[in-house]
C-alpha cells in the first residue's frame, strides 16, 4: 500500500479548499456513539470521506464517515464524524492522513473524543475524562519511516502532547457548567479484540486510568505538526475484570448514548472560549 505523502494532502485540501468558504479553525475528531455533534454545526458542508481524494473509509458501526464543515459556537470548525483505527488494517500514516489535511487547511487547535473502558476504579460508566497524557500500547507509531520536514520535525516533543492550556480551560468550562469531569491516563492499545482482566491489572499497575483503541496516533501525528491538542474521553464501560459481565461494543454506543446531552455541552461550551 502507497505511504501517505505530503503530495496526497495536498491533493486533499485542494480539493476541499474549492468546498469550502473558509479556512477552518478548530479541528474535532467524535468517536464511537459521539458523532451527534457534528449534526449540530451550522451552515454545514458536508463529504462522505469516499468523496475525498486519499482519504480513507471508515469501517465501524457508531463512525458515520463523514468530514463536516461549517460553524459551532461562532467558530469555524472542521469535523470528523468517525475516525480511522489500526485494526481496521491501516497504516499509521492513513489513519492520521486527516491530521495532516486539517494542519495544511488552517487548524492550529485539534478536539479528540472518544470512548473509553474505566480502568480507574474511581471511574463509572458515563463519566467524561480529560486526558492528561497516554501510553501507547500499540506499539506502533504514525511517524515510522521516512520523516518529510514539511509536516513536522523528526523527533517530536510529546512531553505534553494534551495541552495543559486546553485542559485548565475545559475545567474551568466544566466548572461552569455544575459538570464534574475526571483527569487522567489513556492508554491506547490495539485491539480490536477487548483486553484481558490480566491485562487490564496491568495498565492500572503502569498508570492507565481509560483504554481504548484509538487517539493515540492522531495525537503524535498533531503534536508533530504543531497542532495544540484537547482529548476527551467518555467512560463508556468498566473494563475487563473489573465487574463480572461481558463486554460488547453495545454497551459502548448505549453509554455514548445516555451522555451525549453532557458531552455535547461541554464540547460546545469549551469551542465557544477557544
Amino acid at each position: 500500500m502507497e505511504r501517505k505523502s505530503f503530495s496526497h494532502v495536498e491533493e486533499a485540501v485542494q480539493f476541499l479548499q474549492s468546498k469550502l468558504p473558509a479556512a477552518p479553525e478548530i479541528g474535532l475528531i467524535l468517536g464511537s456513539g459521539l458523532g451527534v455533534l457534528g449534526d449540530q454545526v451550522e451552515n454545514a458542508v458536508a463529504l462522505d470521506y469516499g468523496a475525498i481524494p486519499n482519504f480513507p473509509v471508515s469501517t465501524v458501526e457508531g463512525h458515520a464517515g463523514k468530514l463536516i464543515y461549517g460553524e459551532l459556537q461562532g467558530k469555524r470548525v472542521i469535523v470528523m464524524q468517525g475516525r480511522f483505527h489500526l485494526y481496521e488494517g491501516y497504516e499509521g500514516d492513513a489513519v492520521t492522513f486527516p491530521v495532516r489535511v486539517m494542519r495544511a487547511l488552517g487548524v492550529n487547535t485539534l478536539i479528540v473524543t472518544n470512548a473509553a473502558g474505566g480502568v480507574n476504579f474511581d471511574y463509572k460508566p458515563g463519566d467524561l475524562m480529560l486526558i492528561r497524557d497516554h501510553i501507547n500500547f500499540m506499539f506502533r507509531n504514525p511517524l515510522i519511516g521516512p520523516n518529510d520536514n514539511k509536516l513536522g520535525a523528526r523527533f517530536p516533543d510529546m512531553s505534553e502532547g494534551y495541552s495543559k492550556r486546553l485542559r485548565e480551560l475545559a475545567k474551568g468550562v466544566a466548572s461552569e457548567q455544575g459538570l464534574p469531569l475526571q483527569e487522567g491516563v489513556y492508554c491506547g492499545v490495539l485491539g480490536p479484540s477487548y483486553e484481558t482482566p490480566a491485562e487490564i491489572r496491568m495498565i492500572r499497575t503502569l498508570g492507565g486510568d481509560a483504554v481504548g483503541m484509538s487517539t493515540v496516533p492522531e495525537v503524535i501525528a498533531a503534536r508533530h505538526a504543531g497542532i495544540e491538542v484537547l482529548g476527551i474521553s467518555c467512560i463508556s464501560n468498566a473494563a475487563a475484570g473489573i465487574l463480572d459481565q461481558p463486554l460488547s461494543h453495545d454497551e459502548v454506543m448505549e453509554t455514548a448514548e445516555r451522555v451525549k446531552e453532557t458531552f455535547l455541552t461541554l464540547v460546545r461550551g469549551i469551542v465557544e472560549k477557544l
